[in-house]
């Protein structure tokens, strides 16, 4: 598994492209993942369940069940910044243009990620492993100017945001 360099994958939607340059030298088993799941389109026509409009500020994609739940049948280790930190209690910024892994605990990461289209304080229990081009921040400011179903801080986008594909280039 190549442990440097970098992978660009590119999520198309109805909004627009999202460019992601994935990071090798930060996280190498998580970008070997994720360019294996969308090289054989795991990620193509799944919807992005989640929106965070209040406190985190995150689009949540990668589950082909749309409900938080799913996740490709396996699971992996933690990478950047959770295996270097010290106290996982204390929160980091993950920047606005970051992109890290959803979980559902330590070790448990599967296909499911996010986008910060905002600085977001969250412990450093997501292993980041990239980042989003200009164009796809842009696609992501788009999105999130819409906001949740029923306008509530986290939930479903009100408006359906769809990976009708997702290419390594």
């Amino acid at each position: 598994m190549p442990a440097t360099g970098t992978v660009t994958v590119n999520l198309t939607t109805a909004q627009g492209n999202i460019g992601m340059e994935l990071d090798r030298s930060v996280s190498p088993c998580t970008v070997n993942a994720v360019e294996h799941m969308a090289s054989e389109g795991y990620y193509n026509d799944t919807v992005c369940h989640r929106i965070t409009t209040s406190g985190i500020y995150v689009l949540q994609c990668g589950d082909p069940s749309s409900t938080g739940a799913g996740g490709p049948g396996f699971s992996f280790a933690n990478e950047y910044p959770t295996d270097e930190a010290t106290d996982l209690t204390t929160p980091v910024i993950y920047e606005r243009g970051t992109i890290a892994m959803a979980n559902a605990g330590a070790d448990t990461n599967g296909s499911q990620f996010f986008l910060n289209y905002e600085d977001s304080p969250l412990a450093p229990n997501y292993t980041y492993f990239g980042q989003i081009t200009e164009e796809g921040l842009a696609t992501l400011d788009a999105i999130a100017e819409v906001g949740t179903e029923g306008g509530t801080g986290d939930g479903a986008p009100a408006q359906e945001v769809r990976i009708e594909s997702a290419a390594v280039a």
